[in-house]
């Protein structure tokens, strides 16, 4: 009877080895696939005072720069997006959303090169009353977003 005992205690012990190196290793494969994607939003602000570094791909936001698109050779196009405290560049190549234009609230994915935040993904917002969140907290840090639901 002693014997098993040892033997059920032994088995025990391998089914919480086995069970913790499962979920080891299904943490650690969680954590590679989540690894690109994963993109930290800034407001231009952030982006001017602290630069990301070479390669990081991040998400940025604010309004487009009345005035600063400039559309380039085929689906190429420029423009600056503004917090109204600081502007950033951009150019992207691609169809743009059919809401973007100047004065709305936009998000684009990418990473900076020679000073010019070169998008990979632009979004825009869906309807004249929606902004993503990211960029109403960046415009209210600079005290310049106006809620216009606020007294309703």
């Amino acid at each position: 009877m002693a014997g098993m005992k040892g033997l059920k205690k032994q088995r025990r012990i391998q089914v919480i080895v086995l069970a913790f190196v499962a979920l080891a290793g299904a943490t650690g494969l969680i954590g590679y696939a989540m690894k690109d994607g994963i993109n930290f939003f800034r407001s231009p602000t952030q982006v001017v005072e602290d630069p990301p570094r070479i390669g990081e791909v991040f998400r940025i936001g604010g309004l487009v720069e009345e005035g600063s698109i400039v559309r380039g050779q085929g689906e190429t196009i420029s423009f600056r997006v503004t917090d109204t405290n600081e502007t950033v560049p951009v150019t992207y190549t691609g169809i743009l959303p059919d809401l973007f234009s100047e004065g709305t609230g936009m998000v684009g994915t990418g990473a900076m090169q020679d000073g010019t935040f070169v998008a990979t993904e632009i979004l825009a917002k869906h309807d004249e009353t929606y902004m993503p969140s990211e960029v109403i907290d960046a415009l209210k840090e600079q005290g310049v977003y106006k809620d216009d639901k606020a007294g309703s």
